[in-house]
C-alpha cells in the first residue's frame, strides 16, 4: 500500500494549482479550512490586518490568499466592505456540482475520442489502486480518484474548461472530506469507473459521456444529502 500513500493527484498539465507564493498558498489553505469547519462564520467580515496577525505574517500573503479564496468563491469582495465569508451551504455545492455536469461530458467525450493504449491503462491501474484503498483511507481514495478523471481532461485543447474542472473539484473535494461515503455511494463509484473504462475501451463517447454526467451528479448529491443531515441534526 505504500504507493497509494505516498500518492498525490496534480492538476492538468499546464494549469498552476494555485499561482501564489508558498506563504500565500499556505495561508490559503489554513483559511479556507477555517472557512469550511465554520471557525470563520459565514458573512464574517475578513480584516486583513487581523488576519496578518493571527497568523504570524505580514499583509500581502493575506491578500494572495484573500484573492485565490475568491476566485474558489469562498470568500466575496463588497465594495466599501472589504472580503467577507461566502455561505458554504446547500444552494453553493449544487451550483459547482451543477457546472460539473454540463462541462465533463463534453470533456469526456473528446478524451473517448483521443483516449491511447496507455490512457487506458493508467485509469486500469488508478482503478485498482482505488479498489485496493477500499475507501479505508478516504484521503487516499480522495488523491486517486482526482488522479483518475484527470487521466481524462489533462490534455484537453480548451484549457479554460480543464482549469475550471479542477478548480471546482477542489472545492468539492474541500467541502465533502467532512462526510463519510455511504455504502451505497461506495458501491456506485466503483461499478461507474469501472463502466467509464469499459466504454473508453468500445470507443462509446455518447455513453461514457452521460455516464459522467450521472456520476458528477452522484456525487453532488451524496454532499448535498450529508448537508441536510447534518442541517437537520443541529436544527434538532
Amino acid at each position: 500500500m505504500a504507493e497509494t500513500r505516498e500518492f498525490k493527484a496534480e492538476p492538468p498539465e499546464g494549469i498552476d494549482p494555485l499561482g501564489a507564493s508558498s506563504e500565500g498558498a499556505s495561508l490559503y489553505e489554513l483559511i479556507r479550512e477555517d472557512i469550511i469547519e465554520g471557525r470563520l462564520a459565514a458573512n464574517e467580515r475578513l480584516v486583513v490586518t487581523d488576519l496578518a496577525r493571527r497568523h504570524g505574517t505580514s499583509t500581502n500573503p493575506v491578500r494572495e490568499a484573500l484573492q485565490l479564496l475568491r476566485g474558489e468563491g469562498f470568500v466575496t469582495f463588497l465594495p466599501n466592505r472589504g472580503a467577507r465569508v461566502r455561505p458554504i451551504d446547500q444552494d453553493f455545492v449544487r451550483d459547482i456540482y451543477e457546472i460539473g455536469v454540463l462541462i465533463e461530458p463534453a470533456l469526456t467525450r473528446w478524451f473517448v475520442s483521443m483516449a491511447t493504449d496507455e490512457d487506458i491503462a493508467e485509469l486500469e491501474r488508478l482503478q485498482g489502486l482505488i479498489e485496493e484503498n477500499n475507501f479505508a483511507d478516504t484521503f487516499r481514495h480522495s488523491e486517486l480518484d482526482t488522479a483518475f478523471h484527470t487521466v481524462m481532461y489533462q490534455r484537453h485543447y480548451n484549457r479554460h474548461a480543464a482549469e475550471l474542472w479542477w478548480k471546482h473539484r477542489e472545492v468539492l473535494r474541500a467541502v465533502s472530506r467532512r462526510f463519510n461515503f455511504t455504502l451505497a455511494r461506495r458501491a456506485a463509484i466503483i461499478r461507474e469507473h469501472r463502466e467509464l473504462i469499459a466504454h473508453v475501451k468500445a470507443g462509446n463517447a455518447d455513453e461514457a459521456a452521460e455516464l459522467i454526467a450521472r456520476h458528477v451528479e452522484g456525487s453532488g448529491r451524496h454532499v448535498l444529502e450529508h448537508m441536510r443531515a447534518r442541517n437537520a441534526a443541529r436544527a434538532g
